[in-house]
């Protein structure tokens, strides 16, 4: 006798069935892999917060993974996945930029113990104080220890230090690949910032790393203390942008990249930002989170979120 379909609730996130046979069976391949990395995955992926605390990886999700979707959709998303640290960017209404609505979204996160540790990726067009501060101030009233910068001019970087000083919020500029004139790659970053203030640092996003033509890793190494977050992601090509895959199932060295974070004893979050699949991306987000709690299993250690 066949079940009757389940009947959501107003408020659970409800996505879209358009995922393949393919797509079920590449996701399966990729639970598998990190399955045999270690047995214990599917018990690793429900761990409780003590043991949670082991790990020396934390996990978040940077919330434009979730950006065609509500913040009621991506809490329920998060709780699915039992990862409670976000990255959050002003998308929908994930940590909008008004004081008001912004108390609103911390509330709701407060509720379900979700903890907003990064924003971004956000902009710094302007070298003028009044910009930077109202940017600074939206961080400091969500409690945010990052700001994640997308392509603040080297020009505008001193006065910014001086707000890094000011609200003692470390401001780590993220590298957007071989498109971006300004900081396609972390060394670039770090030659920039290399005699500024120790909160000036960098957010390495892996894609992006590998099609600039830098090493992740080296880039990890050379970053030490004023690496502040990561971007992870895979690819299949190092050389397509659009190639983009569940972590795991493409040419991203994520276990060397874990053994360099662990060694340097890396205190930042690991940030899974998932930008394929906008509309239905959790069959991917749940392969990719898999994978890397396998691969942290296989090392020895549990994950933590």
């Amino acid at each position: 006798m066949s079940k009757a379909p389940r009947c959501l609730p107003a408020d659970e996130p409800q996505i879209k069935n358009t995922s393949s046979r393919r797509d079920f069976a590449r996701s399966g391949a990729l639970v598998a892999a990190a399955y045999a990395v270690s047995p214990d995955l599917f018990a690793l992926a429900r761990l409780s917060p003590s043991a949670n605390e082991a790990s020396p990886i934390r996990f978040g999700v940077a919330s434009y993974t979730f950006r065609n979707f509500t913040r009621a959709q991506m809490i329920g998303f998060l709780k699915q996945l039992n990862v409670l640290a976000l990255n959050a960017k002003d998308v929908k209404d994930h940590l909008p930029t008004d004081a008001q609505q912004e108390a609103a979204a911390l509330a709701d996160y407060a509720a379900v113990a979700i903890r907003p540790h990064a924003a971004g990726t956000i902009y710094f067009p302007k070298d003028e104080d009044a910009d930077i501060r109202n940017k600074f101030d939206y961080c400091k009233r969500a409690g945010i220890a990052v700001i994640v910068a997308g392509d603040p001019a080297p020009e505008t970087l001193p006065r910014i230090e001086k707000f890094v000083k000011e609200y003692d919020i470390r401001f780590a500029i993220h590298n957007h690949g071989p498109e971006d004139k300004l900081w396609h790659s972390p060394l670039d970053v770090l030659k920039a910032v290399k005699n500024m203030d120790p909160r000036m640092g960098c957010c390495i996003d892996v894609g992006h790393t590998a099609r600039a033509g830098t090493d992740v890793v080296q880039s990890i190494k050379e970053a030490g203390p004023r690496l502040f977050n990561l971007h992870i992601k895979d690819l299949t090509s190092f050389q397509n942008k659009e190639s983009q895959v569940a972590v795991g199932e493409g040419n991203m060295p994520v276990r060397e990249i874990f053994q360099a974070l662990i060694a340097m004893k890396y205190n930042g979050f690991v940030d899974l930002e998932y930008e394929i699949h906008p509309d239905d991306p959790m069959s991917g987000v749940i392969a990719s989170f898999a994978y890397m709690r396998g691969v942290l299993a296989g090392l020895g250690y549990p994950s933590r979120s």
